[in-house]
């Protein structure tokens, strides 16, 4: 596992901040559901409340650039972030060699409840795409890609440990999430963020009989051109073709090119995948483990003229690179038990 034990690595001084008497700060939530997707309105911890309690001085705090989207802003000698509690979403992180964001957001994304943020890091659960009774059982209620990345979550503990930054916001059932079926869970996120990213996502079983979920950390990388970027890691490994009819396929090349809408669940693969970029000349590495499932996707010129929340040149400024569990890699875990899924992110001169 890349964050090994599941304790942060402590070099030299370390800070911690954590919530009143070692508990989150709470948030109250209310939901309805409408037309399969799910809609939130919360009452939050405020962000006088959120940097009482965990702001770093000169490195960790909090901000709320849009109302009801709190915000963490970490400025370190090691890299600068922004994490939204709306979703967990990581939304920019950019190490302090750099010379671009590793990651890409868009500046059309719509801040409003029960909708997820477009670009960084969405995260996805417990189903991949549209909820299908395979996956989750009998119903197909609820919206595309599960509820995680639309929910609000609570921050429970915030350290800095040498130059990198630890965050950890977890997600619990409420009667949101009951209404689709799923009760007995919790979620946590760890993020690192330094130098390097690792981003560590424990699904927690409390119930006695299995869950089945999917996952998945819908990491947009920004690159300079996505026609001309190559990935390695793939070659020789089997993907559904979602463009091409959900044809079965194996990817005989070693290196991957896009050169039009790409849409790739790859199965059954727990290799590291590099994305080389001659455009911003550098390369991207993708580490994970406990997952089995390696998502490609780029929705290219017509898809990306559909989404509001994307300009028309969008497309061509990343190329997401997902750690994922999806498809036949589902995840059933057994009662009383937890799975841990971890993607770790590093940036490399060419």
């Amino acid at each position: 596992m890349l964050f090994g034990n599941g304790a942060a690595p402590c070099r030299g001084s370390a800070i911690f901040r954590s919530g009143v008497r070692g508990r989150p700060l709470r948030m109250r939530v209310w939901s309805v559901l409408d037309r399969g997707e799910v809609y939130t309105t919360s009452v939050m911890a405020s962000v006088h409340e959120l940097n009482a309690t965990y702001a770093i001085p000169g490195i960790l705090a909090f901000d709320e650039p849009v109302e009801g989207f709190p915000r963490a802003v970490v400025t370190s000698p090691a890299c600068t972030a922004e994490l939204y509690l709306h979703g967990a979403h990581l939304a920019e992180w950019k190490p302090a060699h750099a010379a671009d964001p590793a990651l890409y957001l868009s500046p059309k994304t719509i801040f409003q409840q029960g909708k997820a943020i477009r670009g960084g890091v969405p995260v996805i659960f417990p189903w991949f795409g549209p909820r299908t009774p395979e996956v989750t059982g009998a119903t197909t209620e609820g919206g595309q890609h599960g509820f995680a990345r639309n929910t609000p979550w609570e921050l429970s503990f915030a350290a800095v440990a040498g130059e990198d930054v630890h965050l950890v916001l977890t997600l619990g059932a409420s009667e949101q999430t009951r209404a689709l079926g799923f009760d007995q869970f919790r979620v946590s996120l760890e993020f690192r963020l330094g130098r390097e990213l690792t981003i560590r996502m424990t699904v927690a079983n409390e119930g006695e009989q299995p869950l089945v979920f999917e996952e998945a950390l819908h990491t947009y990388l920004r690159v300079g051109d996505p026609e001309k970027v190559h990935i390695h890691g793939l070659g020789k490994t089997e993907f559904i073709d979602k463009v091409d009819g959900f044809q079965r396929k194996t990817q005989a090349e070693d290196v991957l090119t896009l050169h039009g809408e790409t849409d790739r669940p790859y199965l059954n693969t727990a290799a590291t995948v590099t994305v080389e970029d001659p455009e911003l000349l550098r390369r991207i590495v993708v580490r994970k483990a406990g997952s089995q499932t390696t998502v490609v996707w780029n929705p290219w010129a017509e898809l990306t003229a559909g989404l509001k929340d994307m300009p028309a040149d969008g497309w061509k400024h990343f190329v997401c690179v997902e750690s994922a569990n999806a498809s036949e890699n589902r995840v059933s875990l057994a009662g009383r038990s937890a799975h841990i899924l971890e993607t770790h992110i590093l940036v490399e001169s060419l």
